[in-house]
């Protein structure tokens, strides 16, 4: 299996080996560590994120938008 995974800081996209499924990778551009969730997992996320366009959004540092 292959994971199409997005860096949250730089938005750079990597296809990884499904083996990096529910750890923590680096970017391989910026450094950026950040978790690549289980293929059951990616349902889930997707909904969250649907549910906040329009809504007000907290960044890992708290800081808000919208």
């Amino acid at each position: 299996m292959e994971i199409i995974a997005k860096c949250p800081e730089c938005g750079r996209t990597w296809r990884l080996d499904g083996s990096v499924a529910d750890r923590r990778i680096r970017c391989k551009h910026c450094g950026r560590l950040f978790k690549v969730p289980k293929p059951e997992q990616v349902p889930k996320a997707a909904e969250v994120i649907e549910q906040a366009k329009g809504t007000i959004y907290v960044d890992e540092d708290g800081k808000t938008y919208g």
